[in-house]
């Protein structure tokens, strides 16, 4: 047997076969699942509260070039000086204070608020342990806790935990002063998270 002629018989078979189909392009990656709920209970913002945050935050103030000014609290006319999304305290761009002059962009706006969503997430579900807390519950407390910084020491955490969810529910009325005054704006904040709160 000549073993050169087999293997030009066997090369000139491979080159008479069709071609084989094509690969078919891999499928992208899911994305990854969002972090298990401990217990079943919330450990981040849903989409009503993130919607509630940003409907009363707003991402103020807009210049002309497309960037954000900070502006004083409008309870106190001066500090805490805020800016896009709520943002008060250390400036993430500069390393120092949000204060008159700071200047980000949208970008910017958007990163600081995804970081603070998580922090306050984080805080309110530590303080409530394993209380049974609905998503909504959760959202708007969240909200709370965004604007008040208050969710450690408020009545309406610990009439929560109690399960007393109707008087819990009645406190958040009760936090809509800031500098001494009555403001509408925390007036319309309080009862959008009471209802989303009261929603279950």
């Amino acid at each position: 047997m000549d073993p050169t002629a087999d293997f030009f018989a066997a090369l000139r078979r491979m080159k008479a076969a069709p071609d084989p189909a094509p690969a078919a392009a891999p499928s992208p990656s899911p994305p990854p699942p969002a972090p298990a709920a401990r217990n079943g209970r919330p450990r981040r913002i849903g989409p009503a509260g993130l919607a509630l945050i940003k409907r009363f935050e707003g991402c103020a103030r807009l210049r002309p070039d497309g960037r954000f000014d900070a502006y004083p609290d409008p309870g106190t006319g001066g500090d805490p000086w805020t800016i896009g999304w709520g943002a008060t305290g250390h400036c993430h761009v500069t390393g120092g204070r949000i204060k008159r002059g700071t200047i980000w962009t949208q970008d910017q706006c958007d990163v600081r608020l995804e970081a603070d969503l998580a922090r306050f997430s984080a805080d309110v579900a530590r303080v409530l342990g394993d209380c049974p807390t609905s998503q909504n519950q959760f959202d708007a407390l969240v909200s709370f806790h965004y604007n008040t910084g208050a969710i450690a020491r408020a009545t309406l955490t610990r009439l929560h935990k109690a399960g007393r969810f109707d008087a819990a529910r009645d406190e958040f009325g009760k936090w809509v002063h800031a500098g001494g005054k009555r403001l509408a704006g925390l007036v319309r904040r309080r009862a959008a998270e009471a209802s989303l709160y009261a929603g279950g």
